[in-house]
């Protein structure tokens, strides 16, 4: 049970989640039920207008509807906004009403905003070492758009004399990967999901550091943060530093010592096919706008912690090989576990959560 002090003595805090069919709306928001948080998530296809499942309470309704999120958010102190177009498509029609309703519905009710953010926020002039005050100049038009979905937020939080201000926090990690984050470069680059992996592919120039983030970590950090949005500014914005590969190869070595573990052969590691996307991409709206997020492989994009650490003490992190294991599992690449084999390999930890079959993500590989 949370014990923020903006909760009534004996109540539960409640929550929205939109994008809790997702990678990290997903996780934050079990996250949050099993810290006693009544969690609402809004669906269009609920199978009825209010139902349980999930330890959640499903509603059906749409983010582009403003009726739908202010009637799901009535109650809530808290709204995670981690909803986004599929696939990359239809970004310019949808990001920015999406976020409007949101911050309506957190100025109506009361709600501060939990948004994981993203590193297309930011161009060249602000590599390789991001902080949270470092200027945002991007150079593609889904960057542009978050860039203005995020001064809106910070707009919302500005008292002003016909409106009631909100609260917001912003979590800002690497790219995603877990045993739930289905739609990721991770599962959609690197590996396939329900395979063995014989071969890991490298969208990353040669030597060039990449930053990765385990999803139950940056969803723990969202949640303590969230947890203490009484004592944080009212536009907060946090960096995770995750799990940083130096040169680009670490992540494949740590996927390779996982098989290797669980009895199979070593994977082969080759270069992703960016002639192949490069090709296709006319044709596909999904491979034309990966196309168009290829220079953060081609240069190190590297975020630091220190604002968090400040007021959490540490980052949540688990160890990378546990973390590789967890996620290949989730994922069906790796062969089940035998208790009685024998081999002497230490098994990973559970993860925050167990792993069940992937789920689209709200959030789209960086």
């Amino acid at each position: 049970m949370s014990n923020n002090p903006n909760n009534p003595i004996g109540s539960r805090p409640k929550v929205l989640v939109l994008g809790a069919t997702g990678g990290i709306g997903g996780e934050v928001a079990r996250q949050l039920r099993d810290r006693g948080w009544e969690v609402v998530a809004l669906h269009r296809n609920a199978a009825q207008a209010r139902e349980q499942r999930g330890g959640f309470t499903w509603m059906r309704g749409d983010a582009m509807t403003r009726a739908d999120v202010m009637a799901a958010a009535t109650g809530c102190q808290v709204i995670v906004h981690a909803v986004n177009p599929p696939g990359y498509r239809r970004w310019s029609e949808l990001v920015l009403p999406m976020i409007d309703n949101t911050i309506t519905a957190a100025r109506a009710h009361g709600a501060t905003v939990v948004l994981p953010g993203t590193v297309y926020n930011y161009g060249p002039d602000a590599f390789p070492v991001l902080h949270e005050d470092a200027p945002q100049h991007p150079c593609t038009r889904k960057g542009a758009l978050r860039v203005e979905l995020e001064r809106r937020l910070q707009q919302a939080t500005v008292p002003h004399p016909l409106e009631a201000a909100c609260r917001v926090i912003i979590v800002r990690a690497g790219d995603f990967f877990g045993p739930q984050a289905g739609n990721s470069w991770f599962a959609q680059g690197l590996v396939q999901p329900g395979r063995p992996v014989t071969t890991v592919k490298q969208p990353g120039a040669p030597g060039i550091g990449h930053q990765w983030s385990y999803l139950p970590d940056v969803a723990r950090a969202m949640v303590l943060l969230l947890e203490r949005r009484a004592e944080l500014p009212a536009f907060a914005r946090f960096h995770l530093a995750g799990h940083w590969d130096a040169d680009g190869t670490q992540m494949a070595a740590a996927i390779g010592r996982v098989v290797v573990a669980r009895g199979s052969q070593a994977p082969r590691v080759q270069a992703f096919p960016w002639w192949l996307v490069t090709l296709a991409s006319p044709f596909v709206t999904t491979l034309r706008e990966m196309r168009e997020m290829r220079y953060l492989w081609q240069q190190p994009v590297r975020m630091t912690n220190d604002r968090l650490r400040t007021v959490l003490g540490e980052e949540p992190h688990t160890p990378l090989d546990e973390a590789v294991q967890t996620t290949l599992q989730g994922l069906g690449c790796l062969p089940a576990c035998s208790g009685s084999s024998g081999s002497g390999h230490a098994q990973a930890a559970p993860a925050t959560t167990p792993p069940e079959t992937p789920q689209s993500p709200a959030r789209l590989p960086a």
